[in-house]
């Protein structure tokens, strides 16, 4: 887990950028052909697109950072499950892959990711797991 959550959305950002797994509002079938625009070449080329800046990707290319303890979550951020989340909404203090389908307790707005990290049954953290809703 090099690089911590920070590192992970950086890796994850430039995954799914590469892939081109995301919604591109330029290209989308929804419009005629003529219409189409290719993807971007970079991330910074997608952000200076005004349609994208206001209906976003749907994607981690909405996040920008992910915010630190006691700092409040604005849209573009990533909030970390907390251990004292984890406790009372789900009895654990070290989440694992089989907690991932429960992760509906947690509070999220639309624009604002959660990212959680999962442990191995002997209590090593072993991945960063992101959800959240993000677009229109």
């Amino acid at each position: 887990m090099a690089g911590g959550r920070r590192g992970g959305i950086s890796q994850l950002r430039h995954v799914v950028f590469e892939a081109g797994d995301y919604y591109w509002v330029k290209g989308g079938d929804w419009r005629p052909e003529e219409e189409r625009e290719p993807r971007p070449h970079s991330l910074e080329e997608l952000w200076e697109n005004e349609l994208v800046q206001e209906a976003g990707t749907h994607s981690i290319l909405d996040i920008f950072r992910v915010v630190g303890p006691g700092e409040n979550p604005d849209c573009n951020t990533v909030e970390p499950v907390t251990v004292e989340e984890a406790r009372e909404l789900l009895g654990a203090d070290k989440l694992t892959r089989e907690h991932v389908k429960d992760f509906d307790v947690f509070p999220r707005s639309r624009w604002i990711g959660r990212c959680a990290v999962l442990h191995d049954s002997e209590g090593n953290p072993q991945e960063i797991h992101f959800w959240g809703h993000s677009g229109d």
